[in-house]
């Protein structure tokens, strides 16, 4: 049985169609329109998305390779609109397609006071279909396009509220950051063209092991290798994306964008677009222990330094996207230790915990009619139960206690960190158990400063005025602390939402773990040399879900986790002033992790105010002094000093024209003298 192209064409354009009616005729079919129109595009590709998923894992369906259009056809080189449809992809839809259609669920509620309410929901129409495009892509080409595009969509939904310079200022650097990743991406995607001659990913492979022993003459005495080349190129690509340092720097900021854009695109998609297209080209990587050592080393400390600076935000935002950055670290060294299900297990489960985190804080953030500062919490749990319930179930599978589905997923990368042998290996172990401590504390530390513990506002009851996010106004907390009413759930259109994603938060990673990482469930999707395959050696002591949860409590990330537990709810719940202790007495730890690391202000002062000085540089040295100087005012000088000396021979005078005339005579008959000679 073979998949049918109409469904697979239906699940990539009908977002797009709703994203066109949405953007282009909204204000003809109104708010109703634009959201039932989106609605029911992304419902129709998640629908037909678990469907391909059903086919081709009990349906008997066999993977799907075909191209749909020919793009342009130069020589021997072609490219192709097309799908490659397997395991691999058919998972990345199912999650994309799912967690988009929640998100647009919980946007009709979150954004019911929006002016632009139409524009924003034809973005996020148009973004799921970017990442369709993008994962379902059966060549290089048609991948960059999907990946571009996921990008412009992202700067277009963080600037949402262009009114506001943060939001603008946030944009810029998101665009700018990833184009410097996308350059290292199109240099990959050049050198395969370059040495294996073709831009389908099939044929890639398939010619992957001839790149064994050829080279690269990058620098003068030196040849590199061309695997490594290639696969360090296509990992610089996911840096950016993927928010890798030290290319993280976008990702927090991001932030500034609407609450359902962070769940959509900073936790369960875009974001993971890098560690899909890593485990996509596996048969490549495969071939360079350099490569993925560098990939290992950069995840580890991506994973715990990231981390790290989640403890000390009090944005409840961008404690959950520092906490983003740090999980997409634990899934880049799953890649880098050759577990490439795992890193992908991991996407899926964290899509799931992620979202419902991100969407859990935006009802608070609705709740608390937008005051986003933890500090100016505590005690809703009384007052936004369900909310407080699913954001504990996030939580808890965010810090990976056994049974949940975050759990299953990050216990197996750091077991096979722990049993690779791969160069950095020591040093990513390390950093991921610490990683370990390090979530458990911020993740509590969230719950105990906005759900318990004495509430830290006061209720000032107004005749007038509403809260609503900052789309019309940059002062959008008003008084910090001080709300117009007391908190309240959110309707149903965002709980609702939170518990479907907390549902799969719990059993997802059960259910799914033993074929996931452990059976030849990715079949030919995803290629390890037998050499490398640290998670076969983990299959020979996994005896189902039940058994590794029970396991799960003796093993060190357990306690690990249960000691950031217990030191979060000394100091959150019953000791409050030793926070401020701990932070005066560590108070240089306290302004690294404030001014995260300083990164930030070296690349101002680097590479924004270097760029501004170059261009100063360039400006009068080649603007002022070169083409204004030598070549425009230069030539024109020349001819006015060339014209003044040949106006002194137009004197006027007879006796000096007759002079001219026998002198040049004279000239001319010694010359012909001459050539006679």
């Amino acid at each position: 049985m073979s998949l049918s192209l109409s469904i697979l064409l239906t699940i990539a354009l009908a977002p797009l169609v709703g994203a066109i009616l949405a953007g282009l005729f909204g204000k003809l079919i109104g708010r109703a329109g634009a959201h039932t129109a989106t609605i029911l595009g992304v419902a129709i590709a998640c629908g037909l998305s678990f469907y391909v998923l059903y086919q081709l894992v009990w349906g008997g369906a066999q993977n799907f390779n075909q191209d749909v259009y020919t793009w342009f056809e130069i020589g021997r080189f072609h490219a192709s609109v097309g799908f490659m449809i397997d395991r691999l992809t058919a998972m990345m839809m199912v999650v994309v397609t799912f967690v988009s259609l929640l998100v647009h669920l919980y946007t009709i509620g979150y954004m019911a006071e929006d002016p632009s309410y139409q524009r924003f929901f034809s973005y996020i129409s148009l973004f799921t279909f970017s990442m369709l495009m993008l994962v379902m892509s059966n060549n290089f080409m048609q991948l960059f396009f999907g990946w571009e595009a996921v990008g412009l969509v992202s700067y277009l939904l963080i600037g949402f509220w262009y009114k506001r310079p943060t939001a603008i200022f946030a944009n810029l650097k998101a665009f700018l950051v990833n184009r410097v990743g996308d350059f290292g991406f199109l240099l990959g995607i050049s050198a395969i063209l370059y040495f294996m001659g073709t831009l389908d990913y099939q044929t890639a492979f398939d010619h992957a092991p001839e790149l064994v022993g050829k080279t690269l003459q990058i620098t003068q005495n030196h040849a590199w290798d061309a695997a490594t080349v290639i696969g360090i190129l296509l990992f610089i690509g996911a840096m950016g994306k993927s928010a890798q340092v030290p290319l993280h720097v976008w990702l927090p900021d991001s932030m500034e964008g609407p609450t359902p854009i962070s769940a959509l695109i900073h936790a369960a998609t875009m974001v993971t677009a890098g560690i899909f297209m890593v485990a996509r080209m596996s048969p490549i990587f495969e071939l360079t222990d350099a490569a993925l050592s560098f990939i290992l080393v950069i995840g580890a400390t991506t994973a715990l330094f990231t981390g790290l600076i989640g403890i000390v935000q009090n944005d409840i935002k961008r404690v959950i996207a520092y906490s983003t950055l740090s999980q997409l670290g634990y899934m880049t060294v799953a890649l880098g230790v050759s577990a490439y299900s795992g890193a992908v297990f991991h996407l899926m489960t964290h899509a799931f915990f992620k979202a419902l985190l991100f969407l859990g804080a935006g009802s608070v953030i609705m709740g608390m009619h937008h005051e986003q500062d933890m500090r100016y919490m505590g005690g809703l749990r009384k007052y936004m139960p369900v909310t407080w319930i699913t954001m504990w179930i996030g939580s808890l599978a965010l810090a990976g206690t056994p049974f949940f589905a975050g759990f299953y997923s990050k216990d197996a990368i750091i077991e096979a960190v722990g049993e690779s042998h791969r160069w950095g290996a020591g040093y990513a172990y390390f950093c991921v158990l610490g990683g370990v401590f390090v979530t458990s504390l911020y993740s509590f530390r969230l719950l105990y400063m906005t759900f318990h513990g004495k509430e830290r506002f006061t209720i000032e009851h107004k005749a007038h005025g509403h809260g609503h996010d900052a789309h019309d106004d940059d002062d959008h907390h008003g008084t910090p602390g001080v709300l117009e009413h007391a908190p309240h759930e959110s309707p149903w259109v965002v709980t609702v939402p939170l518990i479907l994603l907390a549902i799969p938060s719990i059993v997802i990673g059960g259910l799914t773990v033993g074929p996931m990482l452990f059976g030849d469930w990715f079949g030919k999707a995803i290629h390890v040399n037998e050499a490398n395959d640290v998670l076969a050696e983990l299959g020979h002591e996994f005896h189902g879900a039940l058994a590794a949860g029970l396991h799960g409590f003796a093993q060190p990330p357990f306690w690990i986790a249960f000691a950031g537990f217990a030191v979060a709810t000394y100091i959150y719940l019953f000791n409050v002033a030793l926070a401020g202790k701990i932070k005066n007495a560590l108070k240089p730890v306290y302004e690294l992790l404030d001014h995260k690391y300083w990164i930030d202000e070296l690349y101002f002062a680097v590479f924004a105010k270097g760029g501004v000085k170059l261009g100063e540089g360039l400006s009068k040295v080649g603007d002022t002094a070169i083409i204004d100087g030598a070549i425009v005012n230069g030539s024109a000088n020349l001819v006015q000093r060339i014209a003044g000396g040949v106006r002194r021979l137009q004197s006027g005078f007879l006796f000096h024209y007759v002079f001219a005339m026998i002198l040049g005579l004279i000239l001319l008959l010694g010359g012909y003298w001459l050539i006679g000679q």
